[in-house]
């Protein structure tokens, strides 16, 4: 099945990530047409060669009136046909803070960035500076001249972001704000990465385990520790590591953007790769700063284990059987249903058959001893083919849907959330079937 293996070695960022799956796309110049007809007021993408220690990639330049923001908030201005001047790093942030905060007016995707009069630095920004709320962002790409789909990840995305930052900085979603520059060129980010996505349509996204950088990171809200909390809260429950480079290497949107993308996580699958894509970033670390993703063919075999526990059951009534079984599923069973059978003696019964992960399997047996009849049971270690599972939400007429979504080997299948479709039926005094139907028509 077709795999993307991305590697995180110097952690990832938006535009990184852009570029090396830019790099994988046969149709590349169609993929930069698209990107600067989004509408985006001032907004330019331009993909550069670039090098990082001797190797070759790509650099994403998103430039906003002309101009490119560094790690530091400084504008850099380009001009047409100019290759950018690869100064400091691309990475992004996006920090909240609540209406009663001075603002600052430098950002680097997004992230405010704190300077002193005597930075030695002029900033000649020709737009006004403006703040934009999640509302605001949502809003902008709902209106991209893009697939649905993409434009449904890149909320998702931004939805991601907004909640982390919401919680690193302790106010409401609806205080987070972004800096009207920043978010442009990091909505480009996110729409980008998503609609390349969306041309690849990989069966399956590996991600290796994300190195984060280490020390700290100054913004507008003062040093903060490497990484920055918005990016932390992103990646819990992801394989993260630090190490002896300083700097952050992870921003919000990166970690938003592998999260949300990622299938599962660990070293580079079995796999023939076809295509390698470079995305270089732009600061200096002594080694090589890029992120690669790998394309290429890689075994449709199992992708995972289960253990079937089985057992003939003839001498418990069905409220009994039934109890037992909604107890199995409390005590963490995977699966467990009954199949009526003949047993010995020609008595009627059932056969209960009880899944669950090879780790809980002898946690599971014990339970199936404790809660049912049976003297013994079987115990069976299977290989398991599974589409790997992810929610995705998508917007109607009368509020958010959550579609449960399962992916793998070349297959797709999606469904909205019965609970969601049922409420709104409910709320609206809508038959249940229409709201469905309608749902399935914005998938």
């Amino acid at each position: 099945m077709k795999t993307l293996y991305i590697e995180c070695a110097m952690g990832a960022a938006g535009d990184m990530l852009m570029a090396a799956l830019y790099e994988l796309l046969d149709d590349k110049q169609a993929f930069v047409d698209q990107m600067n007809a989004l509408g985006l007021p001032g907004v330019a993408v331009r993909p550069a060669n670039a090098k990082t220690c001797g190797i070759a990639g790509t650099h994403m330049a998103v430039t906003v009136h002309g101009e490119e923001e560094d790690d530091a908030g400084h504008a850099h201005a380009h001009a047409a046909g100019e290759t950018p001047h690869l100064h400091g790093h691309d990475h992004e942030h996006d920090h909240a803070h609540g209406h009663d905060h001075e603002h600052e007016h430098d950002y680097d995707h997004g992230e405010p960035h704190a300077h002193g009069e005597g930075d030695g630095h002029s900033h000649a920004h020709s737009h006004a500076h403006h703040h934009a709320t999640p509302g605001h962002i949502a809003d902008i790409i709902d209106r991209l001249p893009l697939p649905q789909q993409v434009r449904a990840d890149a909320r998702a995305v931004y939805d991601d972001i907004a909640r982390a930052e919401a919680k690193a900085h302790g106010c409401p979603v609806g205080d987070v704000h972004y800096h009207e520059v920043g978010a442009l060129d990091a909505v480009a980010d996110v729409t980008g990465v998503c609609y390349a996505l969306y041309l690849l349509r990989p069966d399956r996204i590996v991600v290796s385990p994300i190195h984060v950088g280490s020390g700290t990171v100054r913004c507008a809200h003062g040093v903060m520790p490497v990484p920055a909390p918005a990016t932390a809260n992103l990646l819990a429950g992801v394989p993260t590591y630090g190490g002896s480079v300083q700097g952050e290497l992870c921003t919000p949107t990166g970690a938003a953007l592998l999260a949300h993308f990622a299938d599962a996580y660990g070293p580079m699958p079995v796999m023939a790769a076809e295509k390698i894509g470079v995305g270089i970033g732009t600061r200096d670390f002594g080694q090589a700063n890029c992120l690669r993703a790998f394309w290429g063919e890689s075994e449709a075999g199992a992708n995972g284990e289960i253990v079937e526990l089985t057992a003939n059951i003839d001498d418990m009534t069905p409220e009994s059987l039934a109890f037992a079984a909604a107890r199995l599923l409390e005590a963490g069973a995977l699966d467990v249903y009954t199949v009526p059978g003949t047993m010995k003696k020609g008595r009627p019964g059932h056969v209960l058959t009880v899944l669950c992960s090879p780790e809980h399997a002898d946690a599971m047996a014990r339970a199936v001893l404790a809660q049912t009849a049976t003297n013994g049971l079987r115990v069976r270690r299977c290989g398991k083919y599974f589409l790997e599972p992810s929610i995705r939400t998508v917007q109607t007429p009368w509020g958010p849907v959550r579609i449960k979504q399962a992916e793998g080997f070349g297959v797709r299948h999606q469904k909205p959330e019965f609970e969601d479709v049922a409420r709104i039926a409910r709320e609206q005094g809508l038959p249940c079937g229409d709201v469905l139907q309608a749902v399935l028509r914005l998938l």
